[in-house]
């Protein structure tokens, strides 16, 4: 019998089926663009078959577009905030320089043993350091400047780990926010008690209007923003 992974976030899970285009175009898309690699499929697979809320893997179309722009930028240092399983780790390691790493947070401890797994199959493993805990916590202690920065945590928190990185960010530097549409909630009438809505709003004005930034939003699966730090 597989094992199921219980996971707990403090955020809602939209509805990451929403298609933003028309289902059939998406799949042209998708049919049109590099295939994932061997690797990411089974790591995929087995998310599928063991952890719960499988859907917040980044998933084959949107890995390629992380991995592009990787290996378009070259990063020395990524940080990726929210690890889940190590997908869109293993993207992004596909993109670093030969001296190159990643530092990846997650608070979910009971995945390690499912990320390390993969991150030794991939070769990335001297590459990739893994850090368990609150990234508010763990971020203000990295003191390496930053390339790359990929945001998919807690979107309560993205505020806050805005700031945190801002500073640390070497200029011509890449922020990457996920799941910034948020399945449309955005644009819909807010809940007020719905927090990660109202501060996902927030934070795509902030991201657009911080004159430190070059900001382009993109309706990439849940939406992915593009910021280019100045």
């Amino acid at each position: 019998m597989l094992q199921t992974i219980k996971l707990q976030y403090n955020f809602t899970q939209p509805n990451l089926n929403m298609h933003f285009l028309p289902e059939k175009i998406d799949d042209y898309v998708v049919e049109h663009s590099q295939q994932e690699p061997q690797i990411l499929q089974e790591l995929s697979k087995e998310t599928w078959q063991k952890v719960l809320n499988p859907r917040m893997l980044s998933g084959a179309y949107q890995g390629r577009i992380l991995a592009m722009i990787s290996k378009l930028i070259q990063p020395k240092v990524i940080l990726e905030i929210g690890t889940y399983t190590g997908y869109s780790a293993l993207c992004f390691a596909e993109g670093l320089t030969s001296e190159g790493k990643i530092i990846t947070i997650d608070k979910n401890e009971e995945l390690e043993t499912l990320q390390n797994k993969y991150f030794e199959k991939s070769g990335f493993r001297d590459q990739i350091e893994q850090k368990v805990g609150n990234a508010l916590d763990i971020i203000p202690t990295i003191n390496e400047q930053i390339d790359l920065v990929f945001m998919d945590a807690d979107k309560s928190n993205y505020i806050n780990y805005f700031h945190l990185i801002i500073d640390k960010m070497k200029p011509g530097g890449i922020i990457l926010s996920d799941n910034v549409l948020w399945s449309g909630k955005i644009v819909e009438e807010l809940n007020p008690k719905d927090i990660d809505t109202k501060v996902l709003l927030e934070y795509n004005k902030l991201l657009n209007t911080d004159s430190r930034l070059e900001t382009v939003l993109l309706p990439i699966r849940d939406g992915l923003t593009i910021s280019r730090v100045k």
